[in-house]
């Protein structure tokens, strides 16, 4: 029998989550959420254990709105152009499971500048700051993970604005996860 683990940045993210469902508050940033994720991996069975990131993210394009199930998470922010040439793998980019094809570029930056964005729009559709963190700890132990996001912003000026949408996002989450362990 599947369980599940909620994986969210923040507490605002996941308000609307079953209460019964165990959920990890990682803080901000990829390494919070790797650090966090893989604390809450190495304390329990991973036997039949599927993790759900779910959280807000940025549009990096146009048009872009609603509920995402990306299948890549890139790290954005890591020069893997120069590891490579160091001769080593920065993995910059993770493949995730059962996903619509959308590219999620994670970083630790909250992209709020028009000219990055338009440069992460360039290889990616959407803009977190945990994702990769939490895909990443997911593969070390061999866990299935499910990255759901919500467009709470167009990742520019206005996403200063992010605090006040977060709970109109959290409550598309909590919808979306409801339906989906049934």
């Amino acid at each position: 029998m599947t369980s599940y683990l909620i994986v969210s940045a923040i507490a605002a993210e996941a308000r609307y989550v079953p209460d019964e469902l165990p959920t990890v508050i990682t803080g901000i940033g990829k390494t919070a959420a790797a650090v966090a994720t893989a604390t809450a991996l190495a304390g329990r069975s991973t036997e039949d254990l599927v993790v759900l990131n779910v959280g807000t993210t940025g549009a990096l394009r146009d048009g872009l709105s609603g509920l995402y199930l990306p299948s890549e998470v890139v790290n954005h922010d890591i020069n893997a152009d120069a590891v490579r040439a160091l001769g080593l793998d920065p993995q910059e980019s993770l493949k995730v499971e059962g996903g619509d094809g959308t590219v999620l570029a994670s970083g630790d930056v909250f992209v709020t500048d028009p000219v990055l964005r338009a440069k992460l729009a360039e290889r990616a559709h959407l803009v977190d700051m945990e994702a990769y963190g939490v895909v990443y700890a997911c593969r070390r132990f061999g866990v299935p993970v499910r990255v759901v996001k919500h467009v709470s912003d167009s990742a520019d000026e206005a996403a200063m604005d992010w605090p006040a949408l977060v709970d109109a996002s959290a409550k598309v989450l909590g919808e979306w996860v409801r339906s989906e362990i049934g």
